[in-house]
């Protein structure tokens, strides 16, 4: 069997995520081992079609078809298959109705959902609104947004297969009296931390912000309007959020519901949380992605797609994926009955970047367009043949006769086939650029307790060697720049093919998104990445940019918008109540487990050790002890660390409160033995942040035992503008945001999967 050829950062993730581990965590497989686990499993499902399929061959090609990394499923699929827990999908949807038994229902479903490793969408908009009647007991309703805050809190306390915090998608539709709590309730970051949230947008609705006309708002209780509001006050407020932290974002409802493939069983609420997979009430789906930089062949000094081979795969992987379904073990007996009913798959790609580069082709061009188009309409093509081909062996799905497809005489075994997926993790393990997406930056600094190396994109390096301008002093400018566009040694031609996330114009990132969208069955996930100088119009234009374009639902991010939001500004929107607007700065909550370092200073009341800790959003908290406890010193420390954590939390900016520290001073002054001046322990605790903040950034070398899982600078990658500012939890490099979702494209740490 074949060799896999993986990169260290390969290696990494799947020994922290992926491979099995015994009771004590010690890796007890290697990667070939997991891939033959999984096409094991995956292949032994033909039997119950066939009693005489050759189980070994399927196992053989399931195995080449992965290792070559041509092809590889969710990650729950290479998690679980073969193991225990046996769950192998990553979306699923769960119905939410107007009772407090199917409220916490869907709470209990959740949990078991997100503890075998799968993530899980909701729709809130059956749920009365705040301050209706609940006639059974003569309260009041609390609203949606107070059960979505139950369902966060719980969702922190389960961890997605042993190895992933669960992740939701909270969806409400724009004609619910809540929509304006709703689209402002992640105004304070931390609120809702374990939610994407998006609007379902109707047709209605965009007609009535076109004409700039009122719409209604509807108790979904009994369907009495509530109250009218002008559309386009509503549309801007979302425009305004979106623009603020990215979110909410928004899904086309209506637009989902025209492609739903199986009307008459039910109707989309929601989607899964990244948004790509649309599903009926308990439907889950597993997805798949085809790596396309391996698509090609070598004509000459170029290349061109290689139609045959992508042909192949896509009936490997529509077999792969459909055997997937009979071999999952599903968490509740509704979903694998609803899933079993309609067996959606969704295939997708990953490396069109990648692919667009060896094509030679720009990412912001019509001619890539038109090569995004020929590559999906000829996937789904293809898949819809290999769909019918297994219908003609095993039957079609059972809710057949209930489809679109009956009145068209297509015969298919999958109620859908294709979907663009998020692939963080698993376009790491393949060593290739992430789903549809360009890349964030040609060139970083990588950091690792080893030492520190510049880190240059393969194809972009091959390219400057070729041009005979490639050199270690270059490859530091173009870190230092961020970006290529305005570097006079640069050829033209590699400034007008090597565009970056932010090179490219948001029109052109929604031009792309549609071009996929014509031939995908189901969703496509992608950010439309905005610079910070990005304005509110710009956000405006993009929504109704997609709307016209007819995509199912378009994410924005504009960036290190969501770091610069930790201060909150909550405001009463509407105009009915007559409240003015309201200021209030609070902290946001301490999560449970944070991240740091020690550091000890001498200063004249004795040796002081300073706790330094992070969450998600940055530097969080400050504990400072000195080596004597009790008396007025100790007391002092304590009461400054507590404000300090307490103003961090609230937004200040760390850098501030260091300058306010430093230089304080006390009658009790001391020299270190490394001969700093230490004036008081203000000062110490002022230093000590600075010396973290230093560290962190990689200024200070002889520091850095310090810092524990730093593997990038940080320094380096914010200068590019393309990262969002919030530390990865997990190893401390800035988190971009793409494919719909905070992700870590060095350890593979993703917010959503």
């Amino acid at each position: 069997m074949r060799k896999l050829e993986l990169t260290e950062q390969a290696l990494m993730i799947l020994e922290k995520r992926y491979l099995a581990k015994d009771e004590n965590g010690k890796v007890i497989e290697t990667p070939e081992e997991m891939f033959e686990r999984v096409a094991e499993t995956i292949a032994k499902i033909d039997l119950d079609y066939n009693p005489k399929a050759n189980v070994e061959a399927t196992k053989n090609m399931f195995y080449e078809m992965m290792t070559s990394l041509e092809f590889l499923p969710n990650s729950p699929t290479l998690m679980n298959a073969g193991r225990p827990l046996g769950q192998l999908s990553a979306c699923f949807v769960i119905p939410v109705e107007d009772s407090l038994v199917s409220i916490f229902d869907g709470l209990k479903y959740a949990a078991l959902i997100h503890q075998s490793g799968g993530g899980t969408g909701f729709s809130f908009s059956k749920l009365r609104p705040k301050g209706d009647i609940v006639r059974t007991t003569g309260g009041i309703a609390s609203g949606p947004v107070s059960f979505m805050k139950v369902y966060d809190a719980a969702t922190d306390t389960i961890k997605q297969g042993g190895v992933r915090r669960g992740a939701n998608m909270g969806i409400l539709r724009i004609d619910h009296p809540d929509i304006f709590e709703f689209a402002t309730c992640k105004d304070k970051e931390g609120v809702l931390s374990n939610f994407n949230i998006s609007v379902a947008i109707t047709d209605k609705f965009m007609e009535a912000v076109l004409k700039d006309e009122e719409f209604e708002l509807i108790n979904p209780r009994n369907k009495e309007v509530v109250r009218k509001v002008r559309a386009s006050k509503l549309f801007d407020l979302i425009v305004e959020q979106a623009w603020k932290n990215g979110e909410p974002g928004i899904i086309f409802i209506d637009e989902i519901n025209r492609k739903n493939p199986t009307p008459e069983v039910g109707e989309i609420e929601s989607t899964n949380p990244c948004g790509e997979q649309p599903l009926l009430p308990f439907e889950s789906c597993n997805l798949g992605s085809i790596n396309l930089s391996k698509m090609v062949k070598r004509i000459g000094e170029g290349y061109e797609i290689d139609w045959e081979k992508l042909r192949d795969t896509v009936y490997k992987a529509v077999h792969f994926l459909d055997n997937v379904i009979d071999a999952n073990f599903y968490p509740l007996k509704q979903i694998e009955e609803m899933t079993k009913a309609n067996r959606k798959i969704g295939l997708g790609v990953m490396g069109f970047y990648d692919l667009l580069i060896l094509l030679g082709i720009p990412y912001n061009t019509k001619e890539a367009r038109e090569i995004a188009e020929n590559i999906m309409s000829f996937i789904q093509k293809e898949a819809r043949s290999a769909s019918n081909k297994l219908a003609e062996e095993r039957g079609v799905f059972p809710n057949w006769d209930k489809s679109i497809y009956k009145d068209l005489g297509l015969k298919l075994r999958n109620a859908t086939l294709t979907t663009i997926a998020p692939t963080g993790s698993i376009s790491i393990i393949a060593n290739c650029s992430s789903g549809i997406e360009p890349i964030f930056a040609l060139a970083y600094k990588r950091k690792i307790s080893l030492g520190e190396w510049n880190e240059v994109y393969p194809l972009f390096k091959e390219a400057l060697i070729k041009e005979n301008i490639y050199s270690d002093e270059l490859v530091e400018r173009i870190i230092e720049e961020g970006t290529i566009q305005n570097m006079d040694e640069i050829p033209e031609k590699l400034k007008k093919l090597f565009v970056t996330a932010l090179d490219i114009s948001p029109e052109d990132h929604v031009l792309m998104q549609a071009s996929f969208q014509k031939y995908v069955d189901n969703a496509v996930s992608k950010t439309v990445n905005l610079r910070e100088s990005a304005t509110r119009e710009d956000v405006r234009k993009i929504y109704l940019m997609a709307y016209e374009l007819k995509l199912k639902g378009i994410t924005v991010y504009r960036d290190k918008s969501r770091s610069t939001q930790v201060l909150s500004i909550e405001k009463e929107r509407r105009e009915e109540t007559g409240e003015k607007e309201v200021h209030s700065l609070k902290p946001r909550p301490r999560p449970m487990i944070t991240k740091g370092a020690t550091i000890k200073i001498k200063t004249g009341c004795g040796n002081l050790y300073v706790t330094i800790n992070e969450d998600e959003f940055g530097v969080c908290e400050v504990f400072s002890t000195l080596g004597k406890a009790g008396g007025c010193a100790a007391s002092q420390t304590e009461a400054i660390s507590r404000l300090i954590s307490l103003a961090l939390r609230s937004g200040v900016d760390v850098t501030s409160i260091i300058k306010q520290l430093k230089g304080i001073r006390c009658p009790n002054p001391t020299r270190t033995e490394e001969g700093d001046f230490i004036l008081s322990c203000s000062d110490a605790i002022g230093r000590a942040l600075e010396k973290y903040i230093n560290m962190k950034e990689g200024k200070n070398s002889k520091s850095n035992s310090f810092f524990l899982g730093n593997l990038v600078s940080p320094e380096t990658l914010e200068k590019k503008d393309t990262f969002s500012g919030i530390p990865c939890p997990e190893c401390g490099t800035p988190l971009q945001v793409l494919e719909g979702c905070l992700t870590c494209r060095v350890c593979g740490y993703s917010k959503c999967y």
